[in-house]
């Protein structure tokens, strides 16, 4: 089973990773740095739209991020 925690650990590891800063990627996403800081925290996952609009802005595999490979690989 997918938990949310994994997810966000991905998601959070991949934003730091990206070499952007966090204004950056919230100027790219029309949202607040403090939602990109949220996103690092675990404090708050982005909506459906802005976490797919942040996997292309970031090149993300999809699947990868929301642990799909793992979870198809058990």
């Amino acid at each position: 089973m997918i938990k949310i925690e994994q997810i966000h650990n991905k998601l959070s590891e991949a934003i730091k990773k990206s070499g952007l800063t966090q204004s950056e990627i919230a100027r790219r996403l029309n949202v607040r740095q403090s939602n990109i800081s949220h996103y690092i925290k675990g404090d708050k996952m982005p909506a459906l739209d802005t976490f797919a609009n942040l996997c292309a802005i970031l090149d993300l595999d999809t699947d990868d991020i929301l642990c799909v490979s793992d979870y198809k690989n058990k």
